[in-house]
């Protein structure tokens, strides 16, 4: 079926409306009108090539929300009307023991991503797949989630990663009441971060290198600040953490950080850092402390999560654009000009210019 979106055709073109094709829905498939997708870094980066390995045509999204507009005769999960969404990635191998064990993001024989994953099951002639900055995707009903009714489908979209990527961590390390937890770096992981320790009933203190991000966190519901610039504040902080979440998107020296966890603590890195340094093995040894990697989470997990936002009324803070703009989007989130996440309002297809390339 016929889908109209958004793509990039190389690494140093803009995204510009874009024709293409959809499966048919399978027996199992479910068919999505999309409302709304999220804007991501990794969005970004992968448009750009930043990571390598990018096929273009390129259309990105990865935190898709929308309708249900069709079902396969197999679907048992979901009706044509539901709200769902849909994440990072959109098929693995099923059998092996991370997918049997519902943790589908660490596949061993390699998962399918939602965008410029290779396109196992088929059904056009792409060999890529193409995300949600479209107007409709076509997905397995075991990679579809159902969005709670009592959410802002809008501030919804951005929880199928960057939402995910923080609760996955938190859950997994038993963030809980009686903890005190460190969320490092406020963005749009750290503002999630922020929120999900909280609703867990830990104590949440924001760790930032910016004095004016504090009252932001203490609104999303950090009980205390540390400014990690602030190099008194940092000793008379050492050894009184359970747990920190660092979402810092850049390289940088752990040990300032490894040097606030209590004995048996854990750091968890959540962002894709290329280069971490850290020049001393005695915040590990001396204290049993670890350090940490948490990708995204799988699916019945990712679910759970939903689900918890439902009960606790969280979202993302986010500032909706037209999809005409989502070139500024990009330039506004690579210089950090969002509070905290950009999503696209995909009613604004329309606006598109009528003559666009097809794949």
């Amino acid at each position: 079926m016929q889908a109209f979106g958004y793509a990039t055709h190389s690494a140093d073109s803009e995204l510009g409306p874009f024709r293409f094709e959809r499966r048919e829905p399978r027996p199992q498939d479910v068919a999505i009108d999309i409302l709304y997708c999220g804007i991501c870094h990794s969005d970004i980066h992968s448009a750009r090539n930043e990571w390598g390995g990018t096929t273009y045509p390129f259309v990105p999204g990865h935190e898709i929300v929308g309708r249900v507009s069709a079902v396969g005769a197999g679907v048992t999960k979901y009706k044509a009307g539901d709200l769902v969404g849909v994440g990072c990635l959109v098929d693995s191998c099923r059998h092996c023991q991370s997918c049997s064990d519902g943790l589908e993001q660490y596949c061993e024989n390699g998962w399918t991503g939602t965008y410029n994953g290779e396109d196992k099951i088929g059904g056009t002639r792409h060999t890529v797949t193409y995300g949600g900055y479209s107007d409709k995707i076509t997905v397995d009903q075991r990679f579809v989630l159902r969005i709670p009714e009592n959410l802002d489908p809008a501030a919804a979209a951005p929880l199928l990663c960057a939402g995910i990527t923080t609760y996955s961590p938190l859950k997994h390390w038993k963030v809980g009441p009686g903890q005190r937890v460190g969320i490092v770096g406020l963005g749009g992981l750290g503002h999630m971060g922020v929120k999900f320790a909280h609703a867990m009933g830990a104590h949440v203190v924001m760790i930032t290198t910016s004095p004016e991000k504090g009252q932001d966190a203490r609104k999303l519901g950090a009980d205390d600040i540390l400014i990690s610039k602030d190099a008194d504040a940092m000793v008379n902080a050492a050894g009184t953490f359970d747990f920190l979440l660092n979402t810092i998107p850049v390289g940088h020296d752990t040990d300032p950080y490894m040097n606030l966890l209590k004995r048996d603590g854990t750091m968890v890195i959540v962002g894709a850092v290329e280069t971490l340094t850290h020049t001393s093995g005695v915040p590990f040894i001396f204290r049993r402390r670890s350090m940490a990697g948490s990708l995204i989470g799988g699916l019945p997990e990712t679910q759970e999560m939903l689900d918890f936002c439902g009960e606790h009324n969280i979202t993302c803070d986010i500032e909706m654009v037209a999809m005409k703009d989502v070139n500024t989007a990009y330039d506004r989130t690579v210089a950090g000009d969002v509070k905290y996440r950009f999503v696209i309002d995909m009613s604004t297809l329309g606006q598109a210019a009528t003559a666009s390339p097809t794949a």
